[in-house]
C-alpha cells in the first residue's frame, strides 16, 4: 500500500528497558483518529484524515490512490478546491482562438455562470447545482439559444477541468443534465415582393446590400466588409474573403464566420446593381485592425461606407437603416426580421430552382453540409413533386390517353 496510516491517538514510547509500548497521546479522544499519508507523484507529501472507527475506510482510500497512481489517473484530492471562478480566470487565459469568440466567451462565463457557481469549489460541483443553475437561467427569461451556448461554455471550461486532473469527472456531462432544448423553428423565407421592398426602402447608398445578401447568400458582416477587388465581372464570381467584425465595440477585419472563405457566383442582375453602386458612390480605402482590436492594420477598398467614408457600424446600420425600413414595409422588428432573412431567402430561391445542398452550403459559407439540411430540409421540393414531374417528363410527349404507359402494345 501506497502510504502508511497514522493512528494519533496513540503514540510509541520506549520504556526504561528498553521496550516499544504504545501509550495514549495528548490528542487522545479528540480530533479525527487517522491519518492517511503518501507520496504523491509532484514528491509532496499527502493526507486525508479519517474519524475513530474508520481505518478501513481509510486503507481503501489509500489503496484508491495507489491504484490511480499505478494507472496514471490519480488526481490531487486539493486540486478540486480551485473555486469556479479561479479556474474560469485560468481557463480563460489558456484559450486561443478568435479575438471576438474569446470576447463573446469570456462575456458569457463572467455574466452567466460566476454569478450562480464563481464561489463555489471544483471538487464540491454536483450535478444538481448544474441543473439548478440552468434553471436559474430559463427562469431568468435567457433564449433557449442562447442558454445552450453559455452552457456549452460551461461544459467545455469543466471538461479543461478533468483534462488537467482538477476533478475526476464533469458533471455537465451526467446523465441527468440535459442541455437546454431549442424552441422548434421553422424558417419561413421572405418572399420576393418583401425583398424588393425593402430594398427600395433603404438609403440609396446601401440599397446594393440586399442584392449582395439575397443574391449571393452573403452575411451583413461579409457584405460591408466586401472590396472592390474581391468581385470578378468577368469571371461572374464573388470571393467572400472578409468581414467587418464588432469585438467589445470595436470594428476589425477578419476572415468570414468560422474562418472560410468562399466563391460564390454572381448572377448578372447582381452585378449590373453593384456597376451602378460603384459608379455612385466609388469605393474607398478603409484600414481597419486585422483580427483583434490591437491587431495590425489593413486596408481595403470597400464598396459600402457610411456617409463619413468609413467601415459601417453594422449596429448604426441595423438602428437607423434597416429598422426604419422595416417600419416603412410594415415588416414586424424582430430577430428574425433581420438582414439574415436575406440570406434564407437566398436559399430557398436556390433549393426551388433544384440547386443540390452541398452546393448550397458552400455557397452560403456552412461548416458541414448536414448543418444546411437540417435548417433548410422543409423547403427542399417534396420527393412525390419530383416524381411526378419526373414520369411527366418522358410520358407527356408519349401516347395519349388511349395508349398511355399501361395498354399493351400492338407488335
Amino acid at each position: 500500500m501506497a502510504g502508511h496510516i497514522q493512528d494519533r491517538w496513540y503514540k510509541t514510547e520506549t520504556t526504561a528497558d528498553g521496550k516499544t509500548v504504545r501509550a495514549k497521546s495528548d490528542r487522545h479522544g479528540t480530533g479525527l483518529r487517522y491519518r492517511a499519508r503518501y507520496i504523491g507523484p509532484d514528491g509532496t507529501e499527502k493526507s486525508k484524515s479519517f474519524p475513530d472507527g474508520q481505518k478501513r475506510v481509510a486503507e481503501k482510500w489509500l489503496s484508491q490512490i495507489e491504484a490511480d497512481m499505478t494507472r496514471g489517473q490519480y488526481i490531487d484530492p486539493r486540486a478540486g478546491r480551485l473555486t469556479v471562478r479561479q479556474h474560469a480566470e485560468r481557463w480563460l487565459a489558456s484559450l486561443t482562438m478568435d479575438p471576438g469568440t474569446f470576447v463573446s466567451t469570456e462575456q458569457r462565463i463572467r455574466l452567466h455562470v460566476l454569478p450562480h457557481l464563481g464561489s463555489r469549489s471544483l471538487d464540491s460541483l454536483k450535478p444538481i447545482h448544474v441543473r439548478e443553475w440552468l434553471r436559474k437561467l430559463q427562469d431568468g427569461g435567457v433564449a433557449p439559444a442562447y442558454q445552450r451556448v453559455i452552457f456549452a461554455n460551461f461544459n467545455a471550461m469543466l471538461a479543461a477541468a478533468v483534462d488537467d486532473r482538477l476533478i475526476p469527472y464533469n458533471p455537465c456531462r451526467s446523465s441527468s443534465v440535459k442541455a437546454p432544448k431549442l424552441e422548434p423553428r421553422r424558417i419561413v423565407p421572405w418572399r420576393a415582393e418583401r425583398v424588393l421592398a425593402m430594398r427600395s426602402a433603404l438609403p440609396e447608398r446601401y440599397r446594393s446590400v440586399v442584392d449582395l445578401a439575397g443574391g449571393c447568400g452573403m452575411r451583413q458582416g461579409e457584405v460591408l466588409g466586401l472590396a472592390a477587388d474581391d468581385v470578378d465581372f468577368v469571371e461572374g464570381v464573388v470571393h467572400v474573403v472578409r468581414q467587418v467584425k464588432l469585438i467589445a465595440g470595436k470594428q476589425v477585419f477578419a476572415l468570414p464566420k468560422g474562418g472560410k472563405t468562399r466563391t460564390v457566383p454572381l448572377p448578372e442582375s447582381v452585378a449590373r446593381s453593384l456597376e451602378d453602386h460603384i459608379a455612385k458612390h466609388p469605393p474607398k480605402a478603409v484600414s481597419l485592425p486585422w483580427r483583434s482590436v490591437d491587431g495590425p492594420p489593413a486596408t481595403a477598398s470597400l464598396l459600402f461606407t457610411n456617409v463619413g467614408e468609413r467601415a459601417v457600424n453594422r449596429l448604426v446600420f441595423n438602428r437607423l437603416a434597416w429598422r426604419p425600413a422595416l417600419d416603412t414595409v410594415g415588416v414586424p422588428r424582430g430577430r428574425e426580421n433581420g438582414m439574415h432573412a436575406l440570406r434564407h431567402f437566398y436559399a430557398s430561391v436556390l433549393l426551388d430552382a433544384g440547386e443540390n445542398i452541398k452546393a448550397l452550403s458552400e455557397y452560403l459559407g456552412h461548416h458541414d453540409p448536414g448543418f444546411t439540411l437540417r435548417t433548410y430540409t422543409h423547403l427542399m421540393p417534396s420527393s412525390e413533386k419530383r416524381t411526378r414531374e419526373a414520369v411527366n417528363g418522358v410520358f407527356e410527349d408519349g401516347p395519349k390517353a388511349d395508349d398511355g404507359p399501361t395498354t399493351a402494345q400492338k407488335p
